[in-house]
């Protein structure tokens, strides 16, 4: 008996207390950062119930208390009920679509009297589990369609019920289970496919108007299927291992489209976006070619990648413009400047890096920041903290924060690496990926870097289903990795 003592030391001795002391420090500095977002002059209690920064108080307490009952359950009962827990929050999502509430034009909250919850925030626990407990099940291989459909399936059915509920940023969230899904052994042509298409997009966009040397030519057309050209051809060289074909293809493309540029130039003005379709439009039939001849499956997927790239850019514009909202389309179109528009749109980002700028190299001080005691930053308590933290602390404040949330990061990755079964694994990398995700992408929109999309800042911004949520994903990681070696 007191061997199996020895190799079970128990929970409190086997649990990560340094990611727990980081958990603490983000929990304090986030709540010195709402007092400093919602304090209006004359308030003197910060604790009260009627304030903000006294319900973060309550938020906060109740996160810690769940946080510990998470690690006093056994480290089994995650992975005994994955299943359960994700479809009972997928009928919830579900259920969420016809909710009678509507909150700022979503749909994604339930109102419960003074409480509001948001169930969109408990899903991503619930998806993580699902994922690391079909992808831990003996044979499983993410390169089998069948294994490789079940997971997408996994992370886009909450994705779509979440988007039914009008909240298309969080269910944008979803998409950080690809970086887990890369760790676990996806190609990287995958992550490259992503890259690329967010490179078609922004250029397409960005430079539509604009002509290439005052030809008929689109120069964000022209150089998105240049693009596609190049990229399709160093695919040859990369994972055919033929790099005199790969040049051959970039050298035969290129002197084709050179020819007909100056022809379009100096002779006779036409458009070279047919003349480019042409030629990737012969290319993919080159490289079905290729693989029929030499049996060579990739030289199909290559052609597989240059009709999805010419469809998807062809369907982008008409996505922009037809499918998205009013407000997410002028937001991007102010993201890649081609709006201003700094009393509609781009006035929260336009009044956050303000509020940023404004806090120098140290900051205002705590409760002394200008641009959020006067209300200037919408949403500056919520999506927008940090331009809270920014402008009472300066850009040492800021810097510090972000190194907190590095210290995180880095945490996870190590917890993550030491787990001793492929459950444990998967479900780490699937919480590192939602914070790194939260984290680039709010801070990102506070500063005018990534579009306006309206996810919170983990355990800073104010509210009790965001943090619980985060407290969720973090503490079930904390408890699997406290049972690591634990003697069954």
């Amino acid at each position: 008996m007191a061997a199996t003592t020895d190799k079970n030391p128990g929970v409190l001795k086997s649990i990560d207390w340094w990611t727990i002391l980081i958990y603490i420090a983000l929990l304090s500095f986030g709540w010195v950062s709402v007092c400093g977002a919602s304090y209006t002059y004359g308030d003197t209690d910060l604790l009260s119930l009627s304030t903000r920064s006294g319900m973060q108080v309550v938020w906060i307490g109740t996160s810690l208390m769940l946080g510990l009952f998470l690690l006093l359950l056994d480290d089994r009962f995650y992975e005994a009920f994955a299943y359960l827990l994700f479809g009972l929050l997928l009928l919830l999502l579900f259920a969420t679509i016809f909710n009678p509430h509507t909150i700022k034009g979503s749909r994604s909250w339930l109102v419960m009297g003074p409480l509001r919850l948001q169930p969109a925030e408990f899903a991503k626990f619930a998806t993580a589990l699902a994922l690391a407990k079909f992808m831990s099940k003996y044979g499983y291989d993410l390169h089998k369609p069948k294994d490789l459909l079940i997971t997408l399936a996994i992370i886009f059915v909450p994705m779509l019920c979440i988007v039914g509920q009008r909240e298309t940023g969080s269910a944008l969230v979803y998409l950080a289970f690809f970086l887990m899904l890369y760790r676990e052994g996806m190609t990287g042509s995958v992550l490259f496919t992503g890259v690329a298409m967010v490179v078609y997009f922004v250029i397409g966009i960005r430079y539509a108007e604009p002509s290439l040397f005052n030809t008929p030519t689109s120069i964000g057309k022209f150089v998105v299927f240049l693009l596609i050209q190049v990229f399709s051809a160093s695919m040859i060289g990369i994972y055919c291992h033929n790099k005199r074909e790969a040049w051959q293809c970039i050298g035969l493309c290129f002197s084709v489209t050179l020819v007909c540029l100056l022809l379009s130039v100096y002779v006779i003005p036409f458009n070279l976006f047919w003349v480019q379709l042409t030629l990737c439009i012969l290319l993919i039939l080159y490289l079905i070619w290729k693989s029929l001849d030499t049996r060579i499956r990739n030289y199909l997927w290559i052609a597989g990648f240059t009709c999805g790239s010419i469809l998807f850019f062809s369907s982008a514009e008409y996505a922009l413009n037809n499918i998205l909202e009013n407000h997410q389309r002028t937001r991007i179109n102010v993201l890649l400047g081609l709006e201003e528009d700094l009393k509609g749109a781009g006035y929260n980002v336009h009044q956050s890096e303000i509020a940023i700028g404004s806090g120098g190299l140290e900051g205002k001080g705590f409760l002394n920041g200008t641009q959020t005691k006067l209300k200037y930053v919408p949403e500056q308590a919520t999506d927008f903290i940090f331009c809270t933290v920014g402008e009472e602390e300066g850009f040492v404040g800021a810097a510090g924060v972000l190194v907190l949330f590095l210290a995180l990061i880095l945490r996870l990755i190590h917890l993550s690496e030491r787990q001793t079964s492929v459950f444990g694994r998967v479900y780490g990398y699937c919480v590192l990926s939602v914070f790194l995700f939260h984290v680039f992408i709010n801070v990102g929109m506070v500063l005018g870097l990534t579009p306006v999309i309206g996810i919170p800042l983990p355990f800073f911004s104010y509210g009790g289903s965001s943090l619980w949520g985060f407290t969720l994903l973090l503490f079930i990681f904390l408890r699997i990795d406290a049972g690591r070696n634990m003697q069954r």
